[in-house]
């Protein structure tokens, strides 16, 4: 068989139906006086409006995209076309919404009004359109790219598409009209559901619901734009059940239910957008006109809150750890795990699910079958309903009791416990079995790496890779090195990661690295306070109050009490800390097996993996600067030490490895917002109350 069967070309990935163009890139091919969009029209007189962002991986509507936008329209008002067609030349999906770069740092919330007035007035244009207008999405339509397609008469998408509004994730709510043709167009309250939560909408579900009219393979979306130009694609509407859900009455009684949920899950004090989109929908929901224009007003007020600056800076230090994945070195294609405990699965488990065949052994058998049922029910949760994918990933997990896949194996990743002659035990079986080109990475959280590779043959290929429980949610792994890493080894470290999907922080190898050092004093401090008698839910609450997303017990149940002990030790006598010894009723806990959700008991009780509390009293102020402020101290000597030599990147480890209050940018950028004069004399009023422990670091002049 060659490559020119038919059976090959209908596999080989298609271009995109983008009408009378070249296919994709279209390189220099953007309509006269236009940079990113090409207009053209068909033979039988349908216009194809295809965007193609110059410079830029990604479709996003910046300002000239959408002033170009209106230039397009004014070529269909002077010569109206039988349709207009919108698409994305790129690969990778339709449009990604907003340009953010654009709103970093705004200041002046009437400025911010006159643009999304005037983009308003744009898009507006596109819905008032008399002929049909079609948006045919692939990939993605997030934000305001899904606006563009809600202001068009229909959607069509291609297989596997998803969709969402994830502007709440930036402290934000749609603003291009989206809050009211979402919720006039759908069931309102699955549309604020989605909007409230920033979820992503997957094709099937977006189908069901209206949001999209049709649903087909790209081979097919030519056809369907036939159908949608003659009228036999069915015409969207809203049902009469879903219209009744947008009175006044239900609006009132749902809103109320909503800021409940709101609130539990992101607190009006810290998180204001959620509560603004319910105030706007309750107001203005049965009014389309009047929600469109409180939309605007609304969203220039977040604009300018600390919540949106400091999520979109969070967005751009995802960006910063995203880019340092892109190591010009070989990709992995096969990964064995050494250990099939609850991380060593889990690592396995999500190389797997990301494409990669993923070879797992361990000295118990029974340990691999628990970890291959764990990613079992993890697929289940994560495949939305998608059985192929199911199977594919199971197929790629491979039970290797003998651990052939060694052999074979890209990287090596060692699982094991926190034991030094354990793990230099493994390395010295697992070495003299690998390829060359091949690396080996240590998952410690904590063992410097000097430590580590003495022995090896091969030092230099030696690498931390430290993932953070649980593997599938949290996004953070550490890329760790030592003096005497190769480049190219870093480099493979960091594409790995980057190939599954999580987000990169190199650190240079100190005793805890960067997130279980900063992390370490946090926690050793509610377990200081609870040794004064405070109640466990009431030094939680003082930590969820300032908005980390759990308190600092309730983490180390989830940690381990074993766990967190013995980091704790070990880094108070490898850095010299003058921390407090653990309390005896830490060791008694852990000598008796209560570790913390694990094993159902720690220092809460655990039930459907919940912790059962009591409510808590309202702490005192200082309790949080207590727990907060020896973060910041520990981030401040991480920087000045140079385990990590970039503040962001500090602070991207904390928010994206522990949930440190995004919010709040990240315990450095915290600080530097407070006031470094301000932190510091807290800092040194705690040291004179409670201890040397709490002494600032010299390293905060760096931050002056």
């Amino acid at each position: 068989m060659t490559m020119q069967d038919p059976v090959w070309a209908y596999l080989e990935p298609r271009d995109l139906s983008l009408g009378p163009v070249p296919h994709v890139p279209i390189e220099g091919v953007p309509t006269e006086g236009m940079r990113h969009w090409t207009y053209t029209r068909d033979a039988a007189g349908v216009a194809w409006a295809v965007l193609d962002k110059q410079d830029a991986s990604t479709n996003t509507l910046s300002q000239e995209v959408i002033e170009e936008l209106a230039q397009i329209l004014d070529k269909v008002d002077e010569r109206a076309p039988k349709a207009l067609v919108i698409r994305s030349a790129k690969r990778e999906g339709f449009l990604a919404g907003a340009d953010i770069a654009e709103f970093r740092g705004v200041t002046d919330e009437a400025a911010i009004r006159r643009r999304i007035e005037a983009a308003h007035g744009v898009v507006d244009r596109l819905a008032a359109l008399t002929i049909p207008t079609i948006a045919v999405m692939h990939g993605y339509a997030m934000g305001g790219g899904l606006e563009i397609a809600l202001a068009c008469t229909q959607r069509i998408a291609v297989d596997g598409t998803r969709f969402g509004f994830p502007e709440v994730q930036l402290g934000l709510h749609p603003g291009l009209g989206g809050t009211a043709r979402f919720t006039h167009l759908c069931d309102p309250i699955k549309a604020m559901s989605f909007m409230l939560t920033g979820k992503s909408i997957h094709d099937r579900q977006a189908k069901a619901m209206g949001l999209v009219d049709a649903l087909v393979p790209e081979r097919h979306v030519q056809a369907a734009v036939d159908a949608a130009v003659s009228g036999a694609l069915p015409q969207p509407r809203q049902g009469f059940v879903d219209r009744i859900k947008d009175s006044a009455p239900a609006r009132r009684m749902a809103a109320r239910q909503m800021r409940a949920e709101a609130e539990q899950q992101a607190p009006s004090a810290h998180y204001p957008a959620p509560h603004a989109l319910i105030d706007l929908w309750e107001e203005h929901g049965g009014d389309f006109e009047a929600m469109k224009r409180a939309e605007i007003a609304s969203f220039a007020r977040l604009m300018l809150t600390d919540t949106a600056q400091n999520l979109i800076r969070m967005f751009f230090l995802r960006q910063k750890l995203k880019d340092l994945s892109h190591a010009d070195a070989p990709e992995a294609a096969h990964v064995h795990v050494i250990g099939a405990g609850a991380m060593g699965g889990d690592i396995a488990a999500w190389c797997a699910w990301k494409g990669l065949r993923a070879s797992l052994s361990d000295v118990k058998a029974e340990a691999i079958g628990r970890a291959v049922d764990r990613a079992a029910k993890l697929y289940e949760k994560i495949a939305h309903g998608d059985r192929l994918k199911i199977r594919d990933a199971l197929d790629r997990l491979i039970p290797d009791p003998q651990g052939h896949g060694i052999a074979r194996a890209d990287i090596v990743i060692e699982a094991a416990p926190e034991k030094i002659d354990l793990k230099r035990k493994l390395y010295a079986e697992a070495e003299p079995r690998m390829k060359g080109g091949a690396i080996l990475a240590s998952n410690t959280s904590s063992i410097p790496l000097a430590q580590l590779r003495e022995g090896l043959a091969r030092p230099e290929r030696f690498v931390g890779i430290h993932f953070f429980n649980p593997v599938s949610r949290l996004d953070l792994v550490e890329v760790i090195a030592h003096g005497g890493l190769s480049a190219e080894a870093e480099g493979i470290a960091r594409a790995f990661v980057g190939r599954i999907g999580k987000l990169p922080a190199p650190a240079r190898s100190e005793p805890g690295f960067i997130v279980n050092r900063i992390l370490t004093p946090y926690l050793a401090e509610a377990m200081v306070l609870m040794d004064e008698g405070l109640a466990p839910e009431t030094i939680d609450r003082a930590a969820t109050d300032f908005g980390m997303p759990m308190g600092a017990l309730e983490l180390a149940d989830q940690v381990g009490l074993d766990v967190a002990l013995d980091v704790a030790e070990m880094l108070k006598r490898d850095l010299g800390w003058p921390l407090p010894d653990a309390p005896a009723w830490l060791r008694e806990k852990v000598e008796a097996g209560d570790l913390g959700r694990k094993s159902g008991k720690g220092i809460y009780l655990w039930k459907d993996g919940k912790a059962v509390k009591e409510k808590a009293e309202a702490p005192d102020p200082e309790l949080a600067d207590r727990l907060i402020l020896p973060m910041a101290n520990t981030a401040v000597a991480v920087l000045r030490e140079g385990v990590s030599e970039d503040a962001e990147v500090i602070d991207a480890a904390m928010i994206f490895g522990t949930g440190f209050a995004p919010f709040r940018g990240g315990p450095l950028h915290y600080a530097q917002a407070r006031g470094v004069d301000d932190v510091v004399a807290a800092l040194s009023r705690l040291a004179e109350r409670h201890g040397a422990r709490f002494e600032p670091d010299a390293g905060w002049e760096l931050l002056r």
